[in-house]
């Protein structure tokens, strides 16, 4: 894989990169500003990725896909749709004009994350702009191009601080024949409970969402094997007119839960995204939670201390990130201890020596 040099487009964002370098000036790298809210609060003079688009190459039947940065998500899921594939990770789409580039810099991934794997899981290749202006790919578009460390997964979830991601290949997987949705009327404790025990069992669970005494499973795969879990595990089937609506607006952050948490944020409450092991039992933390991926992703819309929500994960065994807040000043991503710190410094020495790209993005000085 590699983006053609000679391509304006591509030109004028070297020139953009070159110019800044000159000028000792910092850049952020922006696509469809979708996710400008995640993270610490962006700095530096906007550097547009829209202008690299389009889809490079799609071989279905290889089950790759390989894209610019600035291709609209949406289009890139149209032609997967067309030939009944998917990107099967269900990045969210908080807003219209996601980019691709903008998908793998965040490196989110939606309700069906802890039965798929995440976006790390499908990224092939990628090509990459460092601070040096220097044009370099890793991997490629076939797993067996993976060798040593993998620097294009290292991209995931990076927040554009090493460098302007070009283009990706990613593999994609043919959408389920068969869906059905499950209702459960139960406690969190219970839900993670039963969460625990289907999870050790041989049934096609795609998803899974608690919240507020009811438990949604979405199971996904043949049909045999989604009717034989259904008759198995009980609950109530909810239709696909109702279920559908439901996953996306969770997928994208739209529905009732998070529409009242983007309402208590505004009034000074901070959303939180909690990482635990999934059979934490229930973290007692004062205000509202969702809980997804089997126990293992919790959502929690608390006005809590910011001392209290990260001591807590810590004694769980996981970390807190700080996804929507007014005040930001504490920190949105949990404090890197010794040596984890020392590489995350040292891979931004090594991509981007000026500190061109997106500083501060993440950590102080990355």
């Amino acid at each position: 894989m590699g983006v053609n040099v000679t391509d304006p487009a591509l030109q004028r964002i070297v020139d953009r990169v070159q110019s800044a370098q000159a000028a000792n000036a910092q850049l952020c790298i922006r696509g469809g500003g979708t996710k400008d809210f995640y993270g610490e609060v962006p700095q530096g003079e906007w550097l547009d990725t829209t202008v690299l688009e389009g889809i490079s190459s799609y071989e279905p039947t290889e089950l790759v896909i390989t894209a610019r940065c600035g291709t609209l998500l949406a289009d890139v899921e149209a032609a997967l749709a067309e030939n009944g594939q998917c990107l099967p990770f269900e990045p969210p789409r908080f807003a219209p004009g996601g980019t691709l580039g903008g998908m793998v810099a965040a490196g989110l991934a939606g309700p069906a994350r802890a039965a798929v794997g995440s976006v790390r899981d499908f990224v092939l290749g990628a090509t990459l702009l460092n601070g040096r202006s220097e044009v370099l790919s890793f991997g490629g578009q076939v797993m067996k191009n993976v060798a040593g460390y993998d620097v294009s997964r290292l991209l995931v979830g990076s927040l554009g601080t090493l460098g302007v991601i070009l283009e990706v290949s990613l593999k994609v997987l043919p959408v389920a024949p068969a869906t059905a949705t499950l209702r459960f009327r139960m406690s969190e404790a219970t839900a993670l409970a039963r969460l625990n025990e289907w999870a050790g069992q041989p049934l096609p669970i795609n998803a899974s969402a608690w919240w507020s005494g009811t438990l949604m499973l979405r199971l996904r795969g043949a049909h045999a094997a989604v009717e034989a879990a259904v008759r198995s595990l009980g609950g109530e089937r909810i239709s696909p007119a109702l279920a559908d609506p439901f996953w996306s607006g969770l997928r994208d952050q739209r529905d009732d839960f998070f529409l009242h948490a983007h309402e208590a944020v505004e009034a000074g409450q901070a959303l939180w995204r909690l990482s635990v092991p999934p059979t934490t039992p229930p973290l007692g933390l004062p205000g509202e939670q969702m809980v997804e991926w089997g126990g293992g992703q919790r959502w929690l819309l608390s006005d809590a201390p910011v001392g209290q929500v990260r001591n807590a994960m810590i004694q769980a065994g996981g970390h807190a990130i700080l996804f929507r807040a007014q005040d930001k000043s504490t920190g949105v991503f949990a404090p890197l201890r010794s040596p984890l710190d020392r590489i995350h410094r040292e891979l931004k020495k090594a991509f981007d020596p000026a500190g061109l790209f997106n500083p501060g993005r993440m950590y102080p000085g990355l």
